[in-house]
């Protein structure tokens, strides 16, 4: 069965070390090899291997340079851009529910000039913000995330962040960088709540499924009541890094029309198409209108 057009986007960007090559072309317009080795501290097999899968899926352009001899920068593509609403909202949800050792920077918005925080917001009736509880979300009959392991899962990563005050920390990135634990919030987000729904629909290996659901309890993103494992306020939460990222893979890769996933806005009756705005002037955001203080104290 083909795997739903989140279940691609997934496996396509579900790894930390994506996410963090893509962040730091982001902020800091990294383009070269070496300085993503010089950023993050990666090995060269491991990024020379993850930047190929980023040109095969469409993230990345190589384009070549010369100095000394011929080398490759690496752009972003269209497709890449079009990410800049999911690592906002990975920054804001990180900022308020992960204690770190170094303060995130701040973002400004260049609308208002201030410096502040985002929140989700309907782009089919201009209502914001919106919250996890204002939604439904139906499914597709077929609606899979199928083949998530395929070609291959990358081993997990603990890195030491102790000095990087970009780098997302360990418990973020069990969440977000580690493909089958993004696929069980997914899911909780659909409303599965046991043991049993989750193994069935995800085709999750049941050693790998107890393993998530035991470290979502005690990162306190899912509580335990009797047979059932709910989000609890900080899991809701990540609902605006959710839907984003949904509303990205519908646009972005072709799943069958019976693996959609749909999420209804209950104040207006329509499908939700998320959009973030800025907390202080509440105006919506675009990526040519934000920035990030790297340099605040």
């Amino acid at each position: 069965m083909e795997p739903s057009a989140i279940g691609q986007a997934l496996l396509a960007v579900g790894d930390q070390w994506t996410l963090l090559i893509l962040q730091r072309a982001f902020l800091k317009h990294t383009r070269r090899f070496a300085d993503w080795r010089a950023e993050l501290g990666v090995s060269e097999s491991v990024l020379a291997g993850r930047l190929r899968e980023m040109v095969a899926g469409g993230l990345l352009r190589p384009a070549p340079y010369r100095s000394g001899r011929t080398r490759t920068e690496y752009w972003l593509t269209e497709k890449a851009i079009d990410l800049w609403p999911l690592l906002v909202s990975i920054w804001s949800w990180e900022r308020a529910w992960v204690t770190r050792p170094h303060p995130l920077p701040d973002l400004v918005h260049l609308g208002c000039g201030r410096s502040g925080d985002v929140e989700l917001g309907c782009s089919s009736c201009g209502k914001a913000p919106v919250a996890a509880r204002d939604t439904t979300m139906t499914r597709a009959m077929n609606t899979t995330f199928a083949h998530v392991s395929a070609p291959r899962l990358h081993r997990r990563t603990v890195r030491d962040v102790s000095t990087d005050a970009l780098s997302y920390l360990p418990a973020t990135m069990e969440i977000l960088g580690d493909r089958w634990s993004t696929v069980v919030l997914a899911a909780a987000f659909m409303r599965m709540r046991r043991f049993s729904e989750f193994e069935a629909k995800l085709k999750a290996p049941p050693s790998v499924l107890s393993d998530r659901l035991r470290r979502f309890t005690e990162l306190d993103v899912f509580y335990q009541n009797g047979l059932e494992y709910r989000l609890t306020t900080k899991g809701q939460a990540f609902f605006g890094v959710y839907s984003v990222l949904v509303d990205w893979a519908q646009r972005w890769y072709a799943g069958a029309p019976d693996t959609r996933i749909t999420i209804n806005h209950t104040i207006c009756q329509r499908e939700l198409v998320p959009y973030l705005r800025c907390t202080l002037c509440l105006e919506p955001m675009s990526r040519s209108a934000i920035r990030f203080d790297l340099h605040a104290p």
